[in-house]
């Protein structure tokens, strides 16, 4: 009988990663975007470039837009200017609570489809200092999901797998390499332009991931 896995697909690099490592691990994909009032489309188009590529069944896109009204991130609220370098402490692309969303709804989506995982590429290394992507969250979040679902209380319990957590984005990239992830898909820009900037926070991370691991981005930069 096969296992089926969903998973918090962004169209970003970690999130491809955690797909290629899913299938690699033997689960039926079932990937689920969220559209979260964020500044472009394009994560979201990668997204279903991605889901194109592994070939899945059915691919969910779900509207959050209503996040964009309650703002607090610079991803959110265009008055607020995205950072083009690391910022000391919780940075202001922190979005309010997002994973916390993301996660009870990719857990109702798990348990709809009788899905035994739900997949989130968050790391404790590379997380820019958002709380929500800390492993002290997300085993708070597991326990939660499987003490409000019927299948935690049933004793079908959802695992919430994090398999970059404890990674730097170049061992992500090295993982995500030798599992040949669609990296030229993806993409990592906050500023959603055809060409990344290569200038804002999450594109300077990525880059330097890259180089670290000894390899080329495929993807077009500005630069």
């Amino acid at each position: 009988m096969s296992k089926k896995a969903v998973i918090v697909l962004s169209g970003g690099l970690d999130s491809t990663t955690c797909m290629g490592i899913a299938k690699a691990e033997g689960y039926d994909l079932y990937p689920i975007t969220f559209h979260y009032g964020q500044r472009h489309n394009r994560e979201v188009e990668q997204a279903i470039e991605v889901g194109k590529y592994y070939g899945v069944a059915d691919h969910r896109i779900v509207d959050l837009t209503f996040l964009k009204d309650i703002g607090g991130s610079a991803l959110t609220d265009e008055t607020l200017d995205v950072p083009t370098e690391t910022e000391e402490g919780i940075p202001v692309t922190y979005v309010p609570a997002r994973n916390m969303i993301f996660l009870a709804l990719a857990s109702a989506y798990a348990e709809v489809i009788g899905a035994t995982a739900v997949y989130t590429g968050v790391s404790a290394v590379d997380y820019s200092g958002y709380p929500d992507c800390r492993p002290e969250f997300i085993h708070s979040m597991e326990e939660t999901i499987n003490l409000a679902t019927k299948a935690g209380v049933t004793g079908k319990n959802i695992l919430v797998k994090t398999p970059l957590i404890n990674l730097s984005k170049k061992e992500t990239i090295e993982a995500g390499l030798s599992l040949n992830v669609p990296y030229e898909l993806t993409t990592s820009c906050y500023n959603g332009k055809e060409s990344a900037c290569g200038k804002c926070d999450s594109c300077l991370l990525r880059l330097k991931g890259f180089k670290e691991a000894g390899s080329f981005d495929p993807i077009a930069y500005e630069n």
